[in-house]
């Protein structure tokens, strides 16, 4: 799994005009899911952003994980994130899992994140979506299970 963490002071998911998932303070999560992705990889990726310490302490320092600050997760499946650029110029997406695979193991980091956060908020499976974002810092940090 591959994902890209945005620090935010606030952002939101809109599709065909209605909100799916909005947070303050918090991590949106750009999600990839890769051929051969398990849920060993979800569980792995979920520990790893909950407690990746990207929010500052009392004395500005990076110091402080999303469940430190109380903060929330929005999670925005991605597939393009498996885009192999080598070769001509489309991308190609052979990396990427199937849609249900990795709907599935999305939908799984989901709950795995839900049961230590308590707000999770996602985007739309496959849907064309509208993220909006204040990125905080900015900081924005790439993540792979593998």
């Amino acid at each position: 799994m591959r994902a890209v963490l945005q620090r935010v002071k606030r952002a939101k998911v809109t599709v065909d005009g209605e909100i799916t998932g909005e947070i303050e303070t918090g991590i949106l999560v750009l999600l990839g899911v890769g051929t051969g992705d398990t849920e060993s990889d979800a569980s792995q990726l979920v520990d790893k952003i909950v407690n990746l310490r990207i929010f500052d302490d009392d004395d500005g320092k990076m110091n402080r994980s999303v469940i430190d600050v109380a903060g929330g997760l929005l999670v925005v499946s991605q597939f393009t994130l498996y885009a192999d650029t080598r070769k001509g110029r489309r991308p190609s997406y052979v990396e990427a899992a199937a849609p249900d695979e990795a709907n599935r193991l999305y939908e799984f980091f989901v709950v795995e994140a839900r049961k230590i956060l308590a707000r999770v908020e996602t985007g739309r499976f496959q849907a064309m979506m509208d993220v909006e974002l204040v990125n905080d810092g900015p900081v924005t940090i790439i993540l792979e299970s593998r």
